[in-house]
């Protein structure tokens, strides 16, 4: 009888918080409301029913430099200002918490007109991610009228090993002809 009226006292606390407290803090409150019960029971009953608090998660690295792959030259040298349209473009990817578990996100600007020119999403952060976004931009300038020209831009990106140049793109591939690549150490967003 018992357990039958804790569980609904139980559920009230836990609906009442938004669904985030943990079978501690549930355990908390009962006790502030004047209830004597022992932690594991709230704990007990909170599995029971399915019941649980939002869980912080652990911090997600999205940069892990490949040592073992030569890095490319950084031909910008921190100087992220472009006097033309498609001289520039930085790169980078960082990550989304959604209900159905990470799901990573890459970014190409022009630094001329500091507008995003190609995007991709994907559940992994492979090299695939990358590509995908670089190959918008591409498609996105030829589209507009105003398609890359050969020797003219510059590709920077950070050093990480889905963004590494030579895991990127193979040397005979016919995109990589018409941009250069640089990757320093690690750029932020923060710097444009």
């Amino acid at each position: 009888m018992r357990d039958a009226e804790l569980t609904e006292l139980i559920k009230a606390v836990h609906a009442d918080n938004y669904s985030v407290y943990g079978a501690r803090k549930v355990w908390s409150e009962i006790l502030r409301q004047g209830h004597q019960v022992a932690r594991c029971t709230v704990e007990r009953l909170m599995k029971a029913e399915g019941l649980s608090g939002a869980v912080r998660g652990k911090k997600v690295i999205t940069t892990i430099s490949d040592k073992s792959v030569e890095r490319a030259p950084d031909l910008l040298k921190r100087a992220f200002v472009a006097c033309a349209p498609n001289r520039i473009w930085v790169a980078d990817f960082t990550y989304v918490h959604t209900f159905s578990g990470m799901v990573y996100v890459a970014f190409v600007v022009d630094t001329f007109s500091r507008r995003i020119i190609g995007w991709s999403a994907a559940t992994n952060k492979r090299t695939g991610l990358i590509m995908d976004a670089l190959e918008m931009g591409l498609w996105q300038r030829d589209r507009a009228g105003t398609p890359i020209k050969r020797g003219e831009l510059i590709h920077h990106s950070d050093a990480g090993s889905p963004s590494t140049p030579a895991s990127a793109c193979p040397p005979t591939s016919p995109r990589r002809t018409s941009l250069q690549a640089s990757a320093p150490s690690r750029t932020r967003w923060t710097t444009l």
